[in-house]
């Protein structure tokens, strides 16, 4: 076995010096490192920044202080040199005492993690500075041997990468398995044996959708219901066939969708941190659950004047950023901001649960919807109210929505397996990387 010896990190690298203000002339002209993913990989762009920059050279090592451990570490390949952020350090490097390869792998292994705990207070946590990084002591074995031990790992790795690219298949399939049960679902080809069974019934809601539909017109004139008039579906607005016992309708049909407020200023203690549940859109979206039980900001009685307040079982939506079209079902009672949409005045005689499965299936077209406007997205409650919605009779409503939720047991099932072969694979690596750092 060859003689393992101590080093300091910063005997082979060298940090290239120079730090510039982001509107320094003298890197106006280079792109900028986005980011270093977790393969290794540089993505450049030219989106400002108010941070101080490094500047990287052609076949410098580069470095993540804050994602290091996990991969983002490479040389950079380029021909002209690229600025990046201060959360980067670039690096020349001596590769008489140290393989590259070795110390790319070393660093994602768990001796190199247990280095910078004793090295930096807060551990691998904290980001990696070129302070830290250069006075961490290490143990290598010669060069010969690190470039034996590079190749048995990239022998061991090449086979643990095969499975981690068909897990990342297995997930997709997965996602896109969902996302076919919905679109099944709305379009009455998932209960299409079930019709059979049970044929439409002229009059009876419970098998035809136009006799449904005529009843929850009733109800709404009866109870002289606020929901805004909607314009008639058009035949060149349908967007796929249905049932003939089903009907297209608009959501504004069905009840009166209103955005909620915001006391401003935003955290003003007059109308926050009360004891009223006050959602914002993370609340919606920080699950794949259909129902939502739990909330992260609070209001004072002050702030509902500012605001709107449901009560629990009210169908919601997200309606404005990045993560809009998320639909919940709250189960509290509660105030809500204006990045969020609430369904008022559903009837009895619409499941709520197959709605929701619908807006599922459509946060994809309320994206491409609110992007069309200006700036960020938003998704206004007109857009929302005019949607065209697949109605089936109430009954097929009820056999949808069980059949929906038997096959997303299955997925969910299929989709823990992959998760425990992905952390099974994780450890896998590890485990390479821990006998191969060992000495």
């Amino acid at each position: 076995m060859s003689e393992w010896k101590k080093v300091k990190i910063g005997e082979f690298l060298t940090e290239r010096e120079g730090r510039f203000k982001p509107d320094d002339k003298r890197i106006s002209k280079y792109q900028r490192l986005d980011k270093i993913d977790f393969s290794g990989n540089i993505h450049l762009s030219n989106k400002p920044t108010k941070t101080d920059m490094i500047l990287v050279q052609p076949s410098d090592l580069i470095i993540s202080g804050i994602n290091v451990a996990k991969g983002a570490i490479t040389v950079y390949q380029g021909e002209e040199p690229v600025c990046a952020t201060i959360h980067y350090s670039s690096y020349t490097f001596d590769s008489s005492k140290v393989d590259l390869d070795y110390f790319k792998f070393f660093v994602k292994s768990a001796a190199f993690i247990a280095a910078m705990q004793k090295q930096v207070k807060g551990g691998i946590k904290t980001e990696i500075k070129p302070k830290h990084l250069l006075a961490l002591e290490i143990s290598i074995p010669d060069l010969g041997t690190q470039k034996k031990i590079v190749k048995e790992i990239s022998s061991q790795l090449e086979k643990t990468e095969q499975l981690s690219s068909e897990i990342e298949k297995q997930k997709s399939y997965a996602k896109q398995l969902r996302q076919n049960i919905l679109q099944e679902a709305i379009k009455g080809k998932l209960t299409a044996d079930w019709r059979k069974q049970h044929p439409v019934q002229k009059g009876n809601p419970d098998y035809d959708a136009e006799a449904l539909f005529d009843k929850i017109q009733a109800e709404n004139s009866e109870t002289k219901s606020s929901k805004k008039t909607v314009a008639p579906i058009t035949k060149d607005e349908i967007p796929f066939e249905i049932p003939t016992n089903w009907k297209w309708v608009r959501l504004g049909d069905l009840a009166d969708i209103v955005r909620g407020g915001s006391p401003r200023p935003a955290g003003d203690k007059k109308y926050y941190e009360g004891n009223i549940p006050f959602l914002k859109v993370g609340d919606l979206t920080n699950s794949e659950s259909m129902e939502l039980w739990t909330y992260t900001h609070t209001i004072k009685e002050a702030g509902l004047k500012k605001t709107r307040f449901v009560k629990k079982d009210t169908l919601m939506l997200t309606n404005s950023g990045a993560t809009l079209g998320i639909p919940k079902i709250c189960m509290i009672d509660t105030a809500f901001n204006d990045g969020i949409a609430a369904f008022l005045g559903i009837s009895i005689r619409i499941l709520k649960e197959y709605l929701f499965y619908f807006l599922k299936s459509k946060t994809t077209w309320f994206l491409k919807e609110a992007a069309k406007g200006q700036g960020q997205p938003n998704l206004n409650t007109d857009i929302i109210a005019a949607t065209e919605f697949p109605l089936p009779p109430l009954a097929e409503q009820k056999e949808i929505v069980a059949r929906v939720e038997q096959h997303l047991q299955t997925i969910t099932q299929l989709e823990t397996q992959i998760a425990t072969r992905e952390t099974t694979t994780k450890q896998l690596m590890q485990s390479i990387l821990k006998d191969a750092f060992e000495e």
